[in-house]
């Protein structure tokens, strides 16, 4: 999540303007580049008239060089220090056909430098530029002012929300998620379409518990992959009231799971977590999922493959690590806050003081010997994104609904993995759940990233998004 992200840069030039602006402003958007720590793929000024694109010829040997580094490539900025030529921008990605998100930046004009000399025009040129995109039906994103200087604290930060964008486009385009076990038969909820999510990019790979039983049972104690699992438990949250065989079972799951995934390159992943676990194998899987969570290794409740697309939606925005909750309780009289809660494997990172310990509801059922590997605690406060992406097999489409809110420090005496939230017209989005059908799993994250997201799915992945709150 640390990569630092890499664009390809096209400089849009058109002769009449002046050659300096192109020379000044390409320096320029280069050096902030530099600063923030991202790569760029651009023409030489050797390749091309100012190292920017004007003519046909240009656009070739500047998709050429695109070409060549496709795969280091995780957007592409086009950026105008004047009015530029929308045909050698358009030629250029229709060529180069690298199928990732597009930034286009135009540079402002300076009041008192409106002469024939200096004036760039690039305002109008962005116009012409995003015309013709939409006319080579080539998606696009746009800076949050028409116009911004490269330097600009204003362009710093969309260049940041832009690579965020990238990110998760690029991201949930190639994932791969595992299915660990069977839906739980009571949660008819979770039920997903593979071969929807497939025609979207993500892949399903899935697993039988009877199969992650066999591969622990060939698992030795001493085992150094064992052992290395068991010491990170202990070490990961408070473990003292958890028997250490519970723990040692944990350690073999731990090493089986992520064993698994690494052997089939996934990137998330989704636990039958009841009630087979618990009466064959002897544990809550609780403790290994929240640990996978907080290594950015998105594991999610009940097979709930859609609610794991979620978490790892917000987890490529955001940086931080996921976790997924029931909206689960109305909080006294308050229309705009709710309890949220599971029982739970949210990551540490989101509690405050987290501990291990057996799962209260399902103890009751199985037995509190066999319900051990919960991490308990309170959410801490803060500012939060919630996401839920479902498959809709009646249109064959993916949608998510997104928005912002709060954690709060509100009074709740409860237990499992429990928070209150604050949400902005909290009783109208619960009317547009339940009306088009939504699960109650929702993906949440400790940021404000609902941006990110929209313009993710709503312009690049082709999901059908319902954005909570904005305007």
């Amino acid at each position: 999540m640390n990569d630092q992200a890499t664009l390809a840069v096209i400089f849009a030039n058109r002769t009449f303007f002046p050659d300096h602006l192109v020379e000044e402003g390409r320096r320029e958007l280069l050096d902030v580049l530099e600063q923030e720590g991202i790569g760029a793929v651009a023409l030489d000024l050797e390749d091309t008239k100012l190292g920017a694109v004007e003519t046909y010829q240009d656009a070739q040997k500047c998709a050429d060089l695109f070409k060549q580094h496709r795969d280091e490539i995780d957007g592409v900025l086009v950026s105008l220090p004047n009015f530029g030529d929308e045909r050698g921008v358009a030629d250029t990605l229709k060529k180069a056909n690298l199928q990732v998100p597009v930034l286009v930046q135009a540079f402002p004009d300076a009041i008192e430098s409106m002469d024939l000399k200096n004036r760039r025009d690039s305002f109008c040129g962005k116009i012409s530029v995003c015309n013709n995109l939409t006319q080579y039906a080539i998606p696009y994103s746009l800076t949050s002012m028409h116009t911004l200087s490269p330097s600009s604290p204003g362009f710093r930060e969309d260049l940041r929300w832009f690579c965020r964008v990238c990110r998760v486009v690029n991201g949930l385009s190639n994932a791969r998620i595992g299915a660990i076990g069977a839906r739980p038969p009571a949660f008819k909820t979770v039920r997903y379409s593979e071969k929807i999510l497939e025609a979207y990019g993500i892949s399903v790979e899935t697993i039988d518990l009877s199969d992650v039983f066999g591969r622990i049972g060939l698992l030795n104690d001493k085992d150094p992959a064992v052992q290395e699992k068991l010491a990170a438990l202990k070490a990961y949250i408070p473990v003292k009231d958890t028997p250490a065989e519970a723990l040692l079972k944990m350690a073999k799951l731990a090493a089986v799971i992520e064993a698994w995934m690494a052997q089939n390159g996934l990137v998330a992943s989704s636990v039958q977590c009841w009630t087979a676990m618990e009466e064959f194998y002897g544990i809550v899987p609780c403790a290994v999922m929240s640990m996978m969570s907080e290594k950015l290794m998105p594991s999610a409740c009940e097979v709930d493959i859609c609610g794991v697309v979620a978490m790892y939606a917000l987890q490529l925005a955001s940086g931080a690590p996921s976790a997924i909750v029931d909206w689960n309780n109305n909080y006294g009289d308050d229309p705009d806050r709710c309890v949220v809660f599971h029982c739970s494997n949210l990551p540490k990172s989101i509690f405050e003081k987290p501990k291990m310990t057996y799962q209260d509801i399902i103890a009751g059922t199985v037995g509190q010997q066999n319900a051990y590997g919960a991490c308990v605690g309170r959410i801490k406060p803060g500012p939060m994104t919630y996401c839920r992406a479902s498959t809709d097999d009646l249109a064959g489409e993916v949608t998510a609904f997104i928005g912002e809110g709060e954690f709060t420090d509100d009074p709740l005496d409860t237990f499992g993995g429990r928070g209150v939230v604050h949400i902005e017209d909290l009783q109208g989005l619960l009317q547009y759940i339940c009306s088009c059908g939504y699960e109650h799993h929702v993906a949440v994250n400790p940021s404000q990233v609902a941006s990110t997201l929209h313009e993710a799915f709503d312009n690049y992945l082709d999901w059908e998004v319902y954005w909570h709150g904005s305007t």
